[in-house]
């Protein structure tokens, strides 16, 4: 009996854990809107169906707007100013940061799926993705892609410059390419 009520504790608070950040929002909310409502009412004498909302929503945003100007921005240029004294640790975090932002970033780069024949005596391909067509900045010969090839169970990878005739683009979405990849072709696409 005392194991069963051990249990069921367990599950109340780990209910507790994913119903606290909903909840706890919307009560505020809630509470906002009822305040401003009431408070309407009283002082100015008049019923105005729906005028606490959008004033609850006003004063919420106005919120948001200055947590973002006084809180958010200044942490982001202290961040800045610290990396910036650290020119080794700036690389690389710029570097994770692109590296991220090419996977689920707004501009996404890996959207170019390949299979790259890497040694043809042999036949042996790879596959990765297109992250170049013009190398004219690194004195690259034309003709001449670069490809990234990710690693297998690891958020690493290696670039490759190739030449595009060894190059066979893959009519798949590059999700369903770097699932397979990335679970050393276990997954199925």
């Amino acid at each position: 009996m005392n194991q069963l009520l051990k249990q069921i504790l367990a599950l109340f608070f780990q209910g507790l854990l994913y119903v606290t950040p909903i909840f706890i929002p919307l009560y505020i909310i809630y509470s906002i809107f009822n305040s401003i409502d009431n408070n309407i009412k009283e002082w100015l004498n008049i019923d105005v169906p729906g005028l606490g909302l959008v004033v609850a929503f006003i004063l919420i945003s106005l919120i948001g707007w200055l947590g973002k100007m006084f809180i958010t921005q200044p942490i982001k240029h202290e961040l800045k100013k610290l990396l910036d004294r650290a020119p080794l640790i700036k690389v690389i975090y710029n570097s994770v940061q692109d590296l991220l932002k090419a996977f689920v970033g707004k501009e996404k780069k890996f959207n170019q799926p390949v299979l790259v024949n890497v040694n043809p005596m042999t036949n042996l391909e790879k596959l990765g993705f297109i992250t170049q067509e013009d190398l004219s900045d690194f004195q690259v010969e034309e003709g001449k892609i670069a490809v990234y090839f990710p690693h297998s169970y690891a958020f690493s990878g290696e670039l490759y410059i190739v030449p595009k005739t060894q190059v066979k683009i893959i009519d798949k979405k590059s999700a369903e390419v770097m699932k397979f990849i990335v679970s050393a072709g276990v997954s199925k696409s």
